[in-house]
């Protein structure tokens, strides 16, 4: 999953599921990029050269937006005025985890509208940028002495970057103008364009183990669910959501070694050779049966995934439970390989143990652990899984091995044959002994007497 795993919130609201995970550090990767929705606002279509307040796809807030004309750009990015002091342009940055460095890099300009006047913008104008778990660093655009009211400025872009390390996951990057002056018309606020951002990602943690995947989260848009129930509902239809796997956070990995079967342990004197059967089988695990479980919550019969462990329900969900086979789906596409839920085998091995040793077979499953998102069809709903469950790609390791007796072992095996006592004449020396002259037995009632008589040899 990547982390280390947070315990889940003792409280997580009246019914609810709180989210965050943190990553444990080691080595750093290198940067790579973070998607940015709608980084050049130039949707939905905008008619004509604006300003228009409409809300801005994948965006939250309200504000003026410009066309690249209208803005005084030479490319494709629209232009956004944050308007007045305390309006918001928010944003969560998709696939970002706790304690991944970020640098986010745009332009801002002051006001293009032609409500502006000279000393408005002469020497630039306020705003703010955060971000979860960033400092609030404070702004002001360029300067545009030039202006008068009624003509529309030529923008004045210049580049900026803002550089934070991410305090929960999906962190929420935030403009906010400070234009705090009650005469400034609505349209005369710091514009923003052209947002692109790059990460420093944690060093993924593959030590977690598989039955402490970490808290799943649940987002609809750029706010975060108080719950799963919601986001898991969007998905229960078979085209209702799509898994997003990400690949950076999914590997293979060999299980822990346990042992199969019975340790034979040999006390004679001689070696030992014979056959045995051996059976095992592995099951799936995922975060959000965790999360639920966590929370002392009921698990959501739609996020049902077949990780329950019980073959026979396990075997139903996978039939009937839509999140299974989204989820199947997509990592049938992105590794070309089948995704089993469950898996079991048997294997017959030949064992020769020598005198005062021991064999007994270890086996090490192979195993592979997906991160991804459930993303409903509207991209309004996102629910992060992890799911932990025996590979394909390679082959489990069985593990027959030989060795010397414990001390325990060893006392076993010195250890005196068990025996019952003789209660009457245990201690007077054995009488002696029948050497074949009777031809008929005793008599074995009281009182018989035999028919025929023996008589000694001379």
């Amino acid at each position: 999953m990547n982390r280390t795993t947070l315990p889940a919130l003792a409280v997580l609201g009246a019914a609810g599921l709180l989210l965050p995970v943190a990553p444990l550090v080691s080595a750093a990767p290198a940067e790579q990029s973070v998607p940015v929705l709608n980084g050049d606002f130039a949707d939905p279509v905008m008619k004509g050269d604006g300003p228009t307040t409409v809300g801005i796809d994948f965006w939250t807030g309200l504000n003026q937006r410009y066309s690249p004309a209208a803005s005084g750009r030479t490319d494709a990015s629209h232009g956004v005025a944050l308007q007045k002091d305390g309006n918001t342009l928010r944003q969560r940055l998709r696939g970002v985890r706790a304690g991944a460095k970020v640098t986010v890099r745009y332009e801002d300009s002051p006001a293009v509208s032609k409500e502006c006047t000279g000393e408005q913008v002469a020497d630039g104008q306020p705003y703010e940028v955060t971000a979860s778990g960033g400092p609030v660093q404070e702004v002001t655009t360029a300067g545009d002495p030039d202006r008068v009211k009624g003509t529309p400025g030529k923008g004045r872009w210049t580049g900026r970057a803002y550089v934070f390390t991410a305090g929960e996951n999906e962190p929420l990057l935030t403009f906010t103008s400070r234009v705090t002056d009650s005469r400034t018309h609505v349209t005369c606020s710091p514009m923003i364009a052209r947002i692109r951002a790059v990460e420093v990602p944690t060093a993924l943690d593959k030590t977690v183990n598989k039955t402490a995947l970490g808290t799943s989260e649940a987002y609809k848009g750029n706010e975060r669910e108080s719950t799963l129930h919601n986001a898991a509902a969007a998905c229960n239809g078979e085209n209702a959501c799509t898994f997003r796997p990400d690949t950076r956070t999914s590997f293979r990995y060999y299980d822990k070694a346990r042992v199969v079967g019975e340790a034979f342990v040999n006390c004679t004197r001689n070696a030992l050779e014979h056959s045995r059967l051996l059976s095992y089988s592995e099951r799936s695990h995922d975060s959000i049966s965790q999360t639920y479980a966590d929370a002392g919550l009921a698990l959501n019969e739609v996020a049902r995934l077949p990780t329950s462990g019980d073959r026979t329900e396990d075997e139903k969900r996978v039939k009937e439970r839509p999140m299974a086979t989204q989820f199947a789906l997509a990592h049938e596409k992105v590794w070309q390989r089948p995704w089993q839920w469950f898996s079991s085998d048997q294997r017959t091995v030949v064992e020769k143990i020598q005198p005062g040793e021991v064999s007994w077979v270890e086996m090490q499953p192979s195993r592979e652990r997906v991160e991804g998102w459930f993303v409903s069809k509207k991209d309004d709903y996102r629910l992060h899984a992890v799911v932990d469950g025996p590979s394909r790609a390679v082959p489990d390791r069985l593990l027959q091995r030989t060795g010397p007796m414990s001390e325990a072992e060893k006392q076993r095996c010195a250890a005196a044959r068990p025996m019952t006592t003789t209660p009457v004449g245990a201690d007077a020396p054995a009488s002696s002994s029948d050497k074949g002259l009777l031809k008929i037995p005793a008599p074995t009632a009281p009182g018989a007497r035999s028919s025929d008589r023996s008589m000694p040899l001379d």
